[in-house]
């Protein structure tokens, strides 16, 4: 049997079209061929924050996640590996991309591999990757890897020197993530804190016979 790995990608992108979706789906797909060129299956759960911004902002106020934003949630905590993707705003993370992650458990995604991407207006924002995402993740025990990306507005454009740097990073950032994928595999194996390490008449002592 083929064995199964599973990705969350998440995309703070406002607009639609979005640089920022565009981003992670180039990330996503480049893991994933990855991932299928070293014998793997892989399933991909796309997650457009856009799309639940009012569910976060209620989560923020109450407390409590709505069921789209807990299946989101658990999506993502229960993959083998996460694409996170982010506009720069003002020099960092958007408010929706760090408010997503505010109302999840900040154990949730320990020891999961993490691939970090971000967009902006300008190429000097990259270093936003560094100084703000990476260490939020940090706090969040995530593993992230080595290699961020970055897209700046003129690596969409038309010319081979525009466009020629971003695909090598994508795909080199695609390639340490599918590495650490393929030696995860948490889908379906996440431990039960409920669960019995013997059998319950063993936990009885002999009290139900």
């Amino acid at each position: 049997m083929t064995a199964k790995r599973t990705l969350a990608v998440v995309s703070a992108g406002l607009s639609q079209p979005s640089s920022t979706r565009l981003l992670a789906d180039r990330l996503r797909d480049a893991t994933v061929a990855r991932l299928e060129q070293d014998g793997y299956e892989a399933r991909t759960t796309s997650i457009e924050l856009r799309d639940l911004a009012q569910d976060i902002t209620n989560n923020l106020l109450t407390g409590f996640p709505s069921p789209r934003l807990s299946e989101a949630i658990e999506a993502m905590t229960s993959a083998d590996g996460v694409i996170a993707v982010t506009p720069i705003f003002s020099s960092s993370y958007s408010g929706l991309f760090k408010s997503f992650f505010d109302v999840v458990e900040p154990t949730a995604l320990t020891g999961v591999p993490v691939v970090l991407g971000a967009t902006g207006g300008s190429a000097r924002h990259s270093l936003a990757l560094e100084y703000a995402v990476r260490p939020l993740f940090a706090y969040l025990r995530a593993v992230t890897v080595p290699t961020a990306v970055f897209a700046a507005s003129e690596d969409w454009g038309s010319g081979d020197a525009q466009v020629s740097a971003l695909p090598p990073r994508i795909d080199r950032a695609a390639g340490e993530l599918s590495a650490l994928v393929a030696a995860s595999d948490r889908s379906g194996r996440l431990d039960d804190p409920f669960a019995l390490d013997r059998p319950f008449s063993e936990l009885l002592g002999g009290l139900g016979a």
